[in-house]
């Protein structure tokens, strides 16, 4: 399993949810670029074509073939992303609070200007809020050519990611959905055992 976190996060947030499969998979977490240990390459290299190359790299140098992805919003997406491009890579996808994008270009507008918003006062690598931002609907557009099975797990209070849940499952492949009553978007931190469950049982 190749966890993924979400914007402004990093590979340990992902400690507790490993913890708990760690017997039972291969678990690697990584630091997208220009968060925790990744420091990124510098300004234009966030795109979403610079990151799932990285993603792949990480595969390559890890020898892995093939992995189920587990992402957590940003990481969800890319994820969904990776699925698209690269079929035979991925056997499995587990989305934790994540969404596909946007097909309508005010709502990619709305976002992108409120990934502006949470930077502007934060002290990041040059350009790097590019990588949670939307210029196109490609995951949207291209979403049902995934085949894999997949996994989704979403905090009953993460309202806005809760009808993203609903879009996957007349896309995808959904074998299991858990809803963590209690929990927002931070799910995997919160309540990461049952996050674990949720994963062990759709891919063991």
């Amino acid at each position: 399993m190749l966890f993924v976190h979400g914007f402004l996060n990093e590979a340990a947030i992902w400690s507790g949810v490993i913890d708990e499969l760690a017997s039972d998979f291969r678990c690697v977490a990584v630091d997208l670029p220009g968060h925790g240990r990744s420091a990124g390459a510098g300004p234009g290299t966030y795109g979403r074509d610079h990151v799932l190359n990285d993603l792949r790299q990480v595969l390559d140098d890890l020898e892995i073939e093939q992995a189920v992805l587990v992402g957590h919003s940003l990481g969800g997406y890319l994820s969904l992303a990776l699925a698209i491009e690269d079929p035979h890579r991925v056997i499995g996808l587990g989305l934790v609070g994540a969404g596909p994008g946007f097909r309508n270009p005010d709502s990619r507008e709305k976002w992108n200007e409120s990934v502006r918003a949470l930077v502007a006062e934060r002290d990041l690598p040059e350009g790097m809020e590019v990588i949670s931002m939307h210029v196109d609907s490609m995951v949207m557009d291209r979403m049902s050519e995934i085949e894999v099975p997949a996994a989704v797990v979403v905090g009953g209070r993460d309202k806005a990611f809760m009808a993203s849940a609903g879009v996957f499952e007349k896309q995808l492949n959904v074998v299991s959905k858990t809803i963590i009553e209690g929990a927002g978007h931070m799910v995997h931190l919160k309540a990461s055992a049952e996050v674990a469950t949720a994963l062990r049982e759709a891919f063991l």
